[in-house]
């Protein structure tokens, strides 16, 4: 199957490219760059050996209609300018925002401008949403952040063992989240050395996607206060998810845990040893720990994924499979590189 990534040229959009080298299922036959077309991959992903001599094309609609599926790695607000043109036939995965928010209301607040519609939001281990998935030719991808969080507290949420009303969290992630796009507060002499918090006060765009993702799933108005933090490393993710408990036993959250995920590929559920940046690096998966505290009776939930891979291009590819009716863990089944 011939498949585009358009905006190639970016952290997710490379990440992408390298793991579809990894797997036969599909053919990158349309490479796509805004400020980078005319460039060679190599000068941009000089670790990408096999392509490094090919070269990032302009955006153009007739060549994304040349290809059976279509990865769109854009910054966010980008992707919808161009997918009315596409084909009905062609499969479609947005890694941006575009397409994520229900409420054309949280999108104006969080992004501006115009809501563009929703899509089937693919994040295939929330309960209900595979077979959504599987039938559709249009998914929106989520955001890296919102899946670390949802995947921490949705079993517990689904299960009626924590206040929904009360969700807390403080992440930290790698500067490739932010994109490749040049900051001053992503050169390495500000960040070496250094945290700082971001988007302060609930200001985060991910907010209203991740209270939609969890209302869905306790079928009732679900709450978060959130807190983003820079950390001084590549990429990765770390989230700290805490709610109220109802209930006194940590061994009940726990086989809610165990329960919820028990024939998922790309979770695990730790008992023994704590989630690490590390451990999921250039992999699909998350690890997940969860704790009462008993002090304040809060539930606790620590996740680790790799912001670039289930936070993004290992997702998309996972999504990609799913609706192309792949096996979903074709070319993901890499272990951490740490």
């Amino acid at each position: 199957m011939k498949c585009a990534v358009i905006g190639a040229s970016g952290y997710a959009g490379g990440e992408l490219l390298r793991l579809l080298l990894g797997q036969d299922s599909f053919e990158i036959a349309y490479l796509a760059a805004g400020a980078n077309a005319g460039e060679q991959v190599g000068q941009i992903h000089p670790h990408l050996a096999p392509i490094a001599s090919q070269v990032f094309e302009p955006i153009s609609i007739e060549r994304m209609n040349e290809c059976e599926l279509i990865f769109f790695a854009l910054p966010h607000g980008q992707s919808a300018q161009w997918v009315s043109s596409i084909s009905a036939d062609s499969f479609v995965v947005d890694l941006g925002a575009d397409f994520r928010l229900k409420s054309p209301d949280a999108w104006r607040k969080y992004y501006g401008g115009d809501h563009a519609g929703s899509w089937v939001y693919g994040l295939p281990e929330i309960h209900g949403t595979r077979a959504k998935v599987q039938s559709s030719k249009r998914v929106a991808n989520p955001g890296c952040y919102a899946t670390a969080i949802s995947l921490g507290i949705a079993p517990l949420i689904a299960d009626g063992l924590i206040e929904s009303s009360d969700v807390t969290v403080v992440a930290a992630s790698g500067t490739t989240g932010a994109g490749r796009s040049a900051k001053v507060n992503l050169l390495a002499s500000e960040v070496s050395g250094n945290m700082t918090s971001y988007k302060f006060g609930g200001m985060h765009q991910h907010i209203p996607e991740i209270e939609e993702t969890l209302s869905e799933v306790a079928s009732r108005e679900v709450k978060c206060s959130f807190t983003p933090i820079l950390a001084p490393m590549p990429r990765g993710i770390l989230a700290t998810v805490t709610a109220k408990s109802l209930v006194g036993s940590e061994k009940a959250l726990v086989d809610s845990m165990k329960r919820y995920f028990s024939n998922e590929t790309f979770i695990e559920i730790l008992e023994n040893s704590m989630p690490a940046t590390s451990a999921v690096l250039g992999t699909n998966r998350a690890q997940i720990r969860v704790a009462l505290d008993a002090h304040t009776q809060r539930a606790i939930a620590s996740v680790a994924i790799d912001n670039l891979g289930k936070g993004a291009a290992g997702q998309a590819l996972q999504n990609a499979n799913l609706m192309t009716g792949l096996k979903e863990s074709n070319g993901l089944l890499g272990l951490g590189v740490r």
